[in-house]
């Protein structure tokens, strides 16, 4: 092991590549000749959200200067938002993380080997193992790295460390709609491209802000020559409420009920597409009976809209000649999430607007890599949207690895929240985090803070050593970031990007897949994994993991091929024929067939249930929470490294307030004010806007004190938590 170190840390003080500035768009790492010109140009993509953007990287002397949109890649086409702009930024922090740090006796974290860092790693997991057994340690990754690197630490973690449990934060993001897909149609296939967004007559927004949280997506939207009808269905006036032609402010966690009384009220417009519906679906007679439970009258009581109101939702959407439905954290995170998404899932289907342009139930993701995530990371489910309890999947998975099939688990692992319960109940006795900061992002914060000082050891593998997460670990693990490392992301229309070295990492950080190289051959199982020698090799491995899978990608050749194609959306089965382009824009089911046994999707639908936690007279209050502007990414983690971005947001905490109840309870704009749930009081800044409606208020997720107020329930499908809605009080600090 320590040769392979050495080895690897002499290969990683080299600069950039030769095929990287010899001609734009190319990628790789290794020397530079010393003919080339000290300038140049590469694209890669963005690795903040799940846009997916182009960005042209200015390289001088073969090293990352300076970013700019790429004006011909299809998704962005020449846009970009704050974020992408700054996204070199992060690199040059001064808190980067250099080196490993281990907690020493007196509780310090101290620098420390690779060597060293691996022998405490290794002995403190394989003690724990031996003792407790493969369900005693868990990991928690992330939907920020390259799907490469994603899958390596799956299989790595399962087949080669023989552990069981394992997640990643996509759970806080992207589960609903990967369960609610994956019920429905039969896989996790979203079936849009961003086309539809220009294509629509009519778009239809559930619980989603793309001006703030998706912007490009929006100037996708405001490129739309049809003159579309844009609904918003949204508590919150929302940027993208304000630009709408519809707005409809629901009570919160009424969208279920709403979405229901929706489709009955269509049936009445006899809007369904009879035919459709006929050929390419099952179950809706069923539905239809259903859905006459939801009355206009219901509906508009309960989800606080008018029945005027209600019936021109309706009938918007009955003359829409291309509809599309867009949906993201609003709807996802929820305690009735997954048939929340599912019921979205239903109009299109039950209406027919899917599979033709400017059509579809389209769930926006989150993290620039949630779908990598989704389908390689083998965590919940074995990789490549296989299934661990199928014989014929298990036998494929372990022919083209290489591996005994009977290091394949059968039980599954369990999903974040269990995990964290697993830490309550002793189960789970120590945690590897990658690339997340839970102790700034998970549900009802302080509790997480608590069960995690009970670990007996907690190794924390980021860029930063000063994350909040970081600054518990016993063990930090330092790594590279974006644009120090090469592979591919999956954005939300399920166009696979390339990432590529542009910097170098500083000190001795390293990519998170060479890290994961030195644990296999510090465990004893590197020879396990003695194809995974680059990123690159390991697509090769996806790709033949993917074949005859909805997502098969088998005719991506490599790198490059995905470089000259503006990135290339999955599925594409075989190689394309000679001379033949590949389209650069495709969507799913466009011949009516879905991934289910039978070919038909299903409906599927629920009665909806009560709120977990309503407001009373201690806490009248209801707590929303979500993205605050385009300037910040979820902990501020990286987008708090730009002297830019932190001018473009308040630097401290604020809760959006109703003038009315700002009067009432005598609080005026910019005053600090105590927000208290049923597990903690903080402080913000009142910001007094109509935004919000009364009895609501809203505080963006990006400040670190707001998930010390969010409760803890949890989709009963997705296991996604629920941060939309909690019970709170307000009041003046100095009444």
């Amino acid at each position: 092991m320590i040769a392979s170190l050495e080895a690897l840390l002499r290969a990683r003080s080299g600069v950039l590549t030769e095929k990287l500035v010899r001609q734009p768009g190319a990628f790789g790492l290794g020397q530079v000749p010393s003919r080339l010109k000290p300038t140049a140009t590469t694209t890669m993509v963005c690795g903040y959200c799940s846009t997916g953007c182009g960005l042209n990287v200015h390289l001088r002397d073969a090293a990352a200067i300076n970013l700019s949109a790429d004006p011909d890649y299809p998704v962005n086409l020449g846009m970009a938002c704050p974020k992408g702009w700054e996204a070199l930024a992060p690199l040059s922090a001064p808190d980067r993380g250099t080196t490993p740090l281990l907690r020493n006796a007196d509780g310090v974290l101290e620098a420390t080997s690779w060597a060293r860092a691996m022998e405490v790693f290794c002995g403190k997991l394989k003690a724990l193992q031996a003792a407790h057994g493969p369900e005693s340690v868990a990991f928690l990754s992330t939907g920020q790295i390259p799907t490469e690197e994603m899958a390596f630490l799956g299989c790595l973690f399962k087949f080669g460390m023989g552990f069981v449990h394992c997640d990643s934060n996509t759970r806080q993001c992207m589960a609903t709609a990967h369960v609610a897909y994956k019920q429905s149609f039969g896989f996790d296939a979203p079936p849009y491209t961003y086309a539809d967004f220009e294509e629509s007559d009519v778009l239809v927004f559930i619980g989603a802000n793309p001006c703030i949280a998706h912007p490009i997506m929006w100037q996708r939207v405001m490129r739309n020559p049809h003159k579309p009808e844009i609904l918003v269905l949204d508590p919150r006036r929302t940027e993208t409420a304000m630009a709408a032609t519809q707005h409809y402010p629901l009570r919160p966690k009424s969208d279920l009920i709403l979405l229901y009384g929706l489709a009955h009220l269509l049936l009445q417009l006899k809007a369904v597409d009879r035919a459709f519906v006929a050929a390419h679906t099952t179950g809706f007679d069923a539905f239809a009976e259903f859905v006459r439970g939801f009355p206009v009258s219901r509906v508009a009581e309960e989800t606080g809209l008018s029945e005027e109101k209600l019936w021109r939702l309706a009938g918007t959407i009955a003359q829409g000649k291309r509809v599309s439905f867009w949906w993201t954290m609003g709807v996802n995170q929820s305690h009735e999430a997954t048939r929340t998404a599912q019921a979205i899932i239903n109009l299109a289907l039950m209406t027919g607007h899917i599979g033709r342009p400017g059509t579809g139930a389209n769930s926006i993701t989150g993290q620039c890599n949630a779908m990598g995530s989704r389908l390689f990371a083998n965590v919940t489910s074995l990789i490549g949207g296989h299934d661990a309890n199928n014989n014929a999947d298990r036998a494929k998975v372990a022919g083209i690895l290489g591996i005994p099939e009977t290091v394949i688990p059968r039980q599954p692992a369990m999903a974040y929240d269990q995990i964290v319960e697993g830490i309550d109940s002793g189960k789970i006795k120590a945690l590897w985090v990658i690339a997340t900061n839970s102790s700034h992002s998970w549900v009802q914060q302080k509790r997480f803070n608590a069960l995690v000082s009970k670990l007996d050891f907690l190794v924390v593998q980021d860029m930063f050593p000063t994350t909040e997460t970081a600054t518990r670990a016993h063990l930090f693990l330092p790594a590279a970031g974006w644009g120090e490392k090469e592979g591919t992301l999956i954005n939300s229309e399920r166009r696979i990007g390339l990432v590529k070295k542009v910097r170098i990492a500083p000190g001795q950080a390293l990519a998170d897949f060479q890290i994961f190289r030195l644990i296999a051959d510090a465990w004893g199982c590197g020879a396990l994994f003695s194809r995974w020698t680059s990123p690159e090799a390991v697509f090769g491995l996806l790709k033949d993991i993917s074949r005859d899978q909805p997502n098969d990608i088998t005719g991506i050749s490599d790198y490059r091929m995905i470089d000259e194609n503006g990135g290339i959306q999955w599925p594409l089965p075989g190689p394309p024929s000679e001379g033949t382009p590949i389209a650069r824009e495709r969507r799913l089911f466009a011949d009516g067939k879905f991934f289910t046994p039978d070919g038909r999707a299903r409906f599927i639908f629920e009665e909806p249930r009560e709120m977990p936690e309503k407001p009373d007279a201690a806490h009248p209050f209801l707590l929303l929470t979500g993205r605050g502007t385009s300037s910040q990414w979820h902990t501020n983690t990286r987008t708090g490294k730009s002297d830019v971005l932190r001018k473009l947001y308040p630097p401290d905490c604020y809760v959006e307030i109703h003038p009315d109840d700002a009067a009432r309870l005598g609080i005026l704009p910019g005053e600090t004010i105590r927000v208290t749930s049923r597990r903690a009081t903080i402080a913000a800044t009142a910001f007094v806007t109509p935004s919000v409606q009364p009895g609501q208020i809203f505080a963006p997720m990006h400040y670190a004190e707001v998930n010390q107020l969010t409760f803890p329930a949890f989709d009963p499908h997705s296991r996604q938590p629920s941060y939309k809605a909690c019970a709170v009080n307000v009041e003046k600090t100095n009444p």
